[in-house]
């Protein structure tokens, strides 16, 4: 079972870097504004030499990507990396990437940065599957407080949605993006489902195609050994009138709701919208009869066995 703990709490003053391990930048003035509001945290926040390279869609090759990352997390004078934004291009880093060992820092972002999270978190790391750069500046006050608090070592109030399917169920944390998570299936950056909490959003796929990734989970037996599922937003997904299609809700009940586990659904977190930040492997419970998902603080959260 996956079990992460939390890099040191961050503290006024700290310093955080920008990298730009996926897509091109595209979003200029909303990264702008997300810098200050970090910076009204009292963080020294440095963008990464070279962020904003263009390698066609990516943020320069991997190489020059690779280095970015390697370079922030090398310094020991940085405790956190702040994701540029999404796009694709993290799974390409991992092709020839170790963490470098005896470093413990935040790393926060979401979508395509789901590659990077759940590598991280092989390593017993926490990362944050939480606001980008790019999008952090849109999200509602109590959105940005809780990434602040959370990596300043303060509780989470719970979310809420909709009981798809009862029951109760208390694990490790998975938060993703569909599309990214399925590309890493049987890669050495998988991390152990077992027990999981598999927190899933996505963005711009249509049904059929989510119910291809759907299958291709259900075919594999990864949700065999899962504690329980908790659904995000899954934006722009809907199909184009006049084509005969389930709609997207129909295809995630059809794919999920059969498993025996408990299923949340309508959390408020994924794209085109709040996107409310969900650590990677610390305790969590989802409730499926109050539709509710508890974060567990990391020193008073069950103990969960270790792989």
């Amino acid at each position: 079972m996956l079990a992460c703990t939390c890099p040191p709490p961050l503290q006024p003053g700290d310093a955080l870097t920008v990298v730009a391990p996926s897509g091109a930048l595209r979003e200029s003035a909303a990264l702008q504004a997300s810098l200050a509001l970090w910076e009204n945290q009292g963080y020294h926040v440095q963008l990464m030499s070279g962020f904003d390279a263009r390698w066609g869609y990516l943020a320069g090759t991997d190489e020059h990507r690779r280095q970015q990352l390697q370079a922030a997390w090398q310094d020991p004078d940085c405790r956190g990396v702040l994701c540029a934004r999404g796009g694709f291009g993290g799974t390409r880093l991992l092709e020839s990437w170790q963490w470098p060992s005896g470093s413990s820092k935040w790393l926060i972002g979401f979508s395509d940065i789901t590659s990077l999270l759940w590598s991280l978190g092989r390593q017993g790391i926490a990362g944050v599957h939480g606001p980008l750069m790019t999008t952090l500046s849109q999200e509602p006050d109590w959105s940005q407080q809780r990434l602040f608090d959370w990596v300043a070592g303060r509780s989470l109030a719970p979310l809420t949605g909709q009981s798809w399917v009862p029951g109760q169920v208390t694990g490790p944390l998975l938060p993703a993006n569909l599309t990214v998570a399925t590309h890493l299936l049987g890669t050495a950056h998988e991390p152990d489902l077992t027990g999981a909490i598999l927190a899933l959003e996505d963005v711009t796929e249509a049904p059929y195609r989510l119910d291809r990734m759907l299958t291709h989970w259900r075919m594999l037996g990864k949700f065999a050994h899962l504690g329980g599922i908790a659904i995000g937003r899954f934006s722009r997904c809907e199909p184009p009138d006049q084509v005969p299609s389930f709609a997207v809700e129909e295809v995630l009940r059809d794919r999920l709701g059969d498993l025996g586990l408990p299923v949340v659904a309508g959390l408020p977190f994924g794209h085109d919208g709040v996107n409310a930040a969900l650590p990677v492997g610390i305790a969590a419970t989802l409730d499926g009869d109050r539709a509710t998902l508890t974060i567990h603080s990391p020193a008073s959260g069950p103990n969960l066995p270790s792989q």
